[in-house]
């Protein structure tokens, strides 16, 4: 009777080894066609992150100078109803909007009609000309200049709530420490720009008691400081300074020396400001062994001035390329562009900004030779 048990047993057990034998067999014959296949699919994935490395991203950067708007701009953009400075920039538009980041500097103070609009020496004013201003391509603003206290902490208050408001990055001057302290950088095509900016003053009125932020002044140790903490988070660093003299056409030895030392404490590109003519553009060699392009005035872009070049002004345009690789990431600076705009109007009305060689039809005409003039001085230094 034992016996009979057994068998069966012996049987179901038999079975059953062969059973994992069978299955033992076909898991390595599915492993060996696994590994058949397994390294092609690693071996896209590596492409895929090798290729990474072999990436170039590039970007433009433009800026334009002064948006200076005494009376007769602002009344000549008031249809009775509300202030639009759009129809100025409209004959621009399609340039300004060619570089993927613009940065203009802001002079006047944008202090809104609250404050009560003013016009040289202490200007102030609409809100409407941020609106123009981004309708016509302008990524970001500066702010720090000698006119930024023109109308007091309210002024800086009320300019930077509008900026706020409708989503204009600005630079410069600030409504608290807190607000000083966020760094201003713009992410295009995988390459971080960080934007500074610093003025040699502000036309004699003091910065109030503790309130140093806001405006940013020219110090070396403090612009040393603010470049090493963009240097750290940005690809680009770009300055915006208003120094020099006014209505010079060269600049001078203190201009040359500041810009060294920003290109030498990691500055890439420096937008000058505040002489209201246009300074030519040049190259910086760094300790380094880097370049730093600097544009010493980018003259009056839009304002009521005329003649001795202080309506002619422009959009210089410079681009960065990001060369992604192995030994890590590097940057290079190339094909630095000028565009000269002239400011027309007739009688105080009808203010725009016209292409320098399209300015004929508008009150220019020597533009074609003006246009070459202009081309010539700004490149003096490049060629």
């Amino acid at each position: 009777m034992k016996k009979k048990v057994i068998i069966p047993s012996l049987l179901i057990i038999m079975v059953c080894i062969a059973l994992a034998v069978s299955l033992i067999i076909q898991q390595q014959k599915n492993k060996e066609m696994l590994e058949r296949f397994h390294p092609m699919r690693l071996h896209v994935l590596r492409l895929q992150s090798d290729m990474r490395l072999g990436l170039t991203e590039k970007i433009t950067i433009g800026a334009i100078g002064d948006v200076l708007i005494h009376d007769v701009v602002y009344q000549d953009a008031f249809n009775g109803k509300q202030y639009n400075f759009d129809p100025i920039f409209e004959n621009v538009k399609s340039l300004l909007e060619k570089p993927d980041i613009l940065t203009a500097n802001q002079e006047s103070i944008l202090g809104g009609i609250e404050l009560g609009l003013s016009t040289y020496p202490m200007f102030n004013s609409p809100h409407e000309v941020a609106d123009a201003l981004v309708h016509s391509g302008v990524d970001i603003v500066s702010t720090a200049n000698n006119h930024s206290l023109d109308k007091g902490e309210k002024g800086i208050d009320s300019e930077v709530a509008y900026l706020d408001k409708i989503g204009l990055p600005h630079v410069g001057s600030f409504t608290d420490d807190k607000d000083r302290q966020k760094l201003r950088i713009i992410d295009k095509n995988g390459i971080k720009v960080a934007f500074l900016s610093n003025t040699y003053g502000t036309n004699g009125i003091p910065i109030p008691s503790g309130k140093y932020f806001l405006v940013n002044l020219i110090n070396r140790d403090l612009m040393k400081t603010e470049i090493q903490r963009a240097k750290k988070e940005a690809d680009v660093v770009v300055m915006s300074i208003h120094w020099g003299v006014e209505y010079q056409r060269i600049p001078n030895n203190d201009q040359k020396d500041l810009a060294n030392f920003l290109a030498n404490e990691g500055v890439d590109v420096i937008f000058g400001s505040h002489p209201h003519v246009l300074e030519p553009i040049e190259w910086i060699k760094t300790n380094d062994g880097r370049k730093t392009l600097v544009v010493y005035s980018l003259g009056n872009f839009i304002s009521r001035q005329f003649d001795d070049y202080k309506d002619i002004g422009g959009m210089a345009t410079i681009d960065i390329t990001k060369h992604i690789s192995e030994k890590g990431d590097s940057l290079s600076l190339s094909n630095p562009v000028f565009y000269p705009t002239y400011v027309s109007s007739q009688n105080f009305k009808n203010y725009r900004v016209i292409p320098l060689e399209n300015a004929g039809p508008y009150g220019l005409p020597t533009a074609d030779a003006k246009y070459k003039e202009i081309q010539d001085h700004m490149f003096q230094w490049l060629r």
